[in-house]
Formats: structure tokens, C-alpha cells, sequence
């Protein structure tokens, strides 16, 4: 949209949309179906996963895994992008299996790679399931948090 900025050696994948004045530094990926709301800068390096929604007016300045929901200051993990995967025809079995996997991350006081190895353990590695575990193996800036408990 009007003033979306993309700096050098980005990648932006299929369906993405960038509202008013996001500011992508050198080097984000964006994976398919991202929603970036408006005046949202995202740093250089970050990587935001396929169907992830970022909320207008918030920094990114880590990477936002996949199928989420992100907001406040700092940039933290709200909740599934449910809507989202429902309209775009994503099951309700998968969903579930998906915030399962999401659970594990951000609701359990696990640490990242205790949670991941609890999502191995306990989730059906779905096609989803598995880019979410591979989108964090891949992270080089760390991802966003959850919420303070």
C-alpha cells in the first residue's frame, strides 16, 4: 500500500500484504499469506512465517514464527492467526493440532527447545506442525516471546 517500504535482498512471498508505511529493513523474509499492518517497521535479517499477521504499529525486531497472531511493545505472541487459517480452508482438526503445538511453545513455561522436543513428543508432525519446529531451527534472531506470566 501507499509508502511500503522493501529494502534491498528481501524476499516476500505469495499474497503478502504490507499496509501504509511498513518499513522492511535489508534482508526479511516474509513467508505466504503475511499481514503487516500499518507504520509497522521490521528489522533487517527478521523472518515472519507463512500466515502470520503483525498488528498495526508494532516493531519487529525478532522472528515471528508462523500461524500467529503478534502484537503490543515489545512485539509479543497473542495467539493463533485462527481467522486467518479458516478462511484460507485450513481444517479444524488442523488448527487444533497447530495450537497444540503453539500451547507447548508459548503456554507452558517450557523453554524453546524443551517445548520444541514436547511438540516432537506429544503433537502429530503435520505438514504445519513440521514448518513450525523447522521456521524455529532455522531462526538466527531468536523468535518473538509470549506474554509475561
Amino acid at each position: 500500500m501507499a509508502y511500503a517500504h522493501v529494502a534491498h535482498d528481501c524476499t516476500i512471498g505469495d499474497n503478502a500484504i504490507l499496509a501504509n508505511c511498513v518499513a522492511l529493513g535489508g534482508h526479511v523474509t516474509l513467508g505466504n499469506w503475511v499481514i503487516i499492518g500499518g507504520l509497522s517497521p521490521v528489522h533487517q535479517f527478521c523472518s515472519i512465517g507463512d500466515h502470520a499477521m503483525i498488528g498495526g504499529g508494532f516493531r519487529v525486531t525478532k522472528d515471528v514464527p508462523p500461524f500467529v497472531l503478534a502484537g503490543g511493545e515489545p512485539l509479543v505472541f497473542e495467539h493463533l492467526n485462527t481467522i486467518g487459517l479458516r478462511r484460507r480452508g485450513f481444517s479444524a482438526e488442523t488448527i487444533e493440532q497447530i495450537d497444540s503445538a503453539f500451547r507447548l511453545l508459548y503456554r507452558s513455561k517450557l523453554n524453546v527447545s524443551q517445548a520444541i522436543e514436547r511438540i516432537k513428543q506429544e503433537v502429530p508432525l503435520t505438514p504445519e506442525v513440521r514448518k513450525l519446529i523447522e521456521f524455529i531451527a532455522a531462526s538466527k534472531r531468536g523468535i518473538i516471546p509470549g506474554h509475561p506470566h
